[in-house]
């Protein structure tokens, strides 16, 4: 029965973390700001840190099932 959470929220952090570094990546290909009004190393990094995390923390709740 808890294995079903475990695996929903494992598969968001997965899809978040997924998405949001493939759009973090094709910003910065482009050459176009992560966010507005921030420093484009800055914002870049950021997002590419959360992005890491959530995949990190999809990838510990998919091996706690």
């Amino acid at each position: 029965m808890e294995s079903g959470p475990a695996i929903f929220a494992g598969l968001v952090f997965a899809l978040f973390g997924a998405g949001l570094l493939m759009w973090t990546t094709t910003r910065v290909r482009h050459g176009r700001p992560v966010a507005d009004g921030v420093s484009p190393v800055a914002s870049a990094t950021v997002a590419g840190v959360a992005a890491v995390v959530a995949l990190a923390l999809g990838a510990w709740c998919l091996i706690q099932v």
